[in-house]
């Protein structure tokens, strides 16, 4: 047994003293037993646990504070996104969470973010719930060798205790859920929401003010990895396909959601990955759905019957946002090192409800820095309350409540990396052609799987190309293993009249939203919109 004195010592360094048990660096047969004896979670047929996060089944964006303090105020992208608490706040918060501690059993994992040895930052979470623990288990990157233990000197602290809660009226914060980030103190703390997206997405927001002072580019992504070692990049925001479209048994998983781009390739911030898992199936997700069946994967509001322990992925009684975390190794065919060679292609994937976009498009290095400062997606009816017609939304950089540095930022050192590295950028639609949303279906995953391949094969980019009104583009004329009316989203509707309107309406949507940035790019990016 490693002696966990010196682990006391940090913790009382951050005020915790007279806890009860501390479980440092459980390992995950340890932790399910805790998950079990403390009644935080079941166990499902094959071995997965299954838990529930209680009203909270996604992220709290607007319970997300960062505190205004000297080293960091005159960085930061202050505004909806980045709200500010000041340091006052925090502290009675910190004071109350450490009384809260007393007594109580702690779990801690250390670990890290960054899989290049080069860009590896330490960091450890404190929970006051196994599962929690196990998910920081499962989503960073783990030691090697326990002893490792020993000299971890943790950068960044994060802790994660869903029962404290704040009081909004004397806290200043919105709800009595919390997730403030002190940048100078390098430390998170977290509240009122068992939901465990928040400790992952808590420590990309902190390596998002990191990696970019560092001249590496964090990015909201999914990459792999060719037989032959060319890389691919793929951004989306949440109900893009990029999970899905990235894990190809025919290609290396670098991973699924955050990575950085340094001087030396693309490399994975995490040891983990966390998918969306609603209405999974075997024959299109083959490799993540076997992920659910496996010990050490931890479900989110998953369906679960309580007499077989058998799962229904189907089931969105609860949320839509269900979810399933588990260790990259899970994945067959994934990279255990995390890292690859800088991207040959980048492709950014979005999910157009208007019938608007083309499956494809091929995109100039000025088009791709737009469509990556625009970040466009549409939200349709049952992904979010209130959403009853489908709406178009902007996240920059396809991350923004995630980006603590003003977009241009992140967008200067995107430009810079593609011409550098003569990248290929592409824009590619996994929502509905032609017809919107209502009226006809979404793209096939097989068509969109068929124009990946032909991108990272190189046959796209070798075929004929047109341009494509409004957006500027081009779009191929010819795809193995896709209808070729379905590359034109003009060829595939029953209203022509009907689909111009939606096409003008999107693309001025795109230019409204684009003017928060027109004063900071370059002309040859504002102009791209015809």
């Amino acid at each position: 047994m490693i002696d966990q004195n010196g682990v006391r010592l940090d913790l009382e360094a951050l005020g915790f003293k007279n806890v009860g048990n501390i479980y440092w660096n459980a390992a995950t047969p340890q932790l399910y037993e805790e998950i079990v004896r403390r009644r935080e979670g079941h166990i499902a047929h094959l071995g997965p646990v299954v838990v529930r996060t209680g009203h909270h089944m996604g992220r709290s964006p607007n319970d997300r504070f960062i505190v205004r303090e000297p080293s960091s105020e005159n960085k930061i992208w202050w505004g909806d996104i980045n709200k500010e608490i000041d340091e006052a706040r925090f502290t009675q918060i910190f004071y109350r969470l450490q009384a809260y501690f007393q007594n109580k059993d702690l779990f801690i994992q250390d670990c890290y973010a960054g899989a290049a040895p080069e860009y590896k930052i330490p960091i450890r979470v404190i929970t006051e719930t196994a599962w929690h623990n196990l998910f920081a288990r499962n989503l960073f990157i783990q030691m090697k060798d326990r002893m490792e233990g020993l000299t971890h000197k943790p950068q960044y602290t994060i802790i994660a205790v869903p029962r404290f809660h704040a009081v909004p009226e004397f806290d200043g914060t919105s709800s009595e859920a919390f997730i403030l980030l002190h940048l100078g103190k390098n430390l998170v703390l977290i509240g009122g929401t068992s939901y465990a997206g928040e400790i992952k997405k808590s420590v990309f927001t902190v390596l998002n003010y990191v990696y970019p002072q560092g001249s590496v580019l964090s990015m909201h992504c999914s990459a792999n990895m060719g037989k032959n070692g060319d890389t691919a990049v793929f951004f989306g925001l949440s109900g893009t396909g990029k999970t899905t479209l990235s894990a190809d048994r025919d290609r290396y998983l670098i991973g699924d959601d955050e990575h950085g781009w340094s001087k030396d390739g693309i490399f994975n911030f995490e040891g983990g990955c966390y998918a969306k898992i609603i209405r999974l199936s075997r024959e299109a997700e083959p490799d993540i759905f076997e992920c659910t069946r496996r010990f050490g994967t931890i479900l989110e509001n998953v369906g679960l019957d309580v007499y077989t322990r058998y799962l229904d992925l189907d089931d969105d009684s609860l949320t839509e946002n269900t979810r399933a975390a588990y260790p990259i190794p899970h994945i067959p065919n994934a990279r255990r090192d995390g890292t690859g060679g800088h991207p040959k292609n980048v492709i950014m994937l979005t999910c157009d409800a208007f019938g608007v976009m083309p499956p494809v498009a091929k995109l100039t290095s000025e088009q791709a820095v737009y469509h990556f400062l625009s970040g466009y997606t549409a939200k349709v009816a049952g992904t979010e309350v209130g959403i009853k017609e489908p709406a178009a939304t902007f996240s920059a950089c396809f991350g923004a409540p995630f980006m603590v540095l003003p977009p241009t930022v992140y967008a200067d050192l995107f430009l810079q990396k593609i011409r550098e590295h003569a990248v290929d950028c592409w824009l590619l639609n996994t929502g509905w052609v032609g017809e919107p949303y209502g009226r006809g279906e979404r793209i096939k995953i097989a068509y969109s799987r068929a124009l990946i391949k032909a991108i990272l094969e190189g046959n796209l980019a070798a075929g004929e190309f047109e341009p494509y009104p409004l957006f500027g583009f081009m779009i191929p004329k010819v795809c193995e293993g896709v209808p070729a009316e379905m590359l034109d989203p003009r060829l595939c509707t029953s209203n022509r009249d009907q689909y111009e309107e939606r096409a003008m309406k999107l693309s001025l949507d795109f230019k409204e939203n684009f003017k928060q940035f027109e004063a900071k790019v370059p002309a040859a990016v504002r102009e791209v919109m015809l």
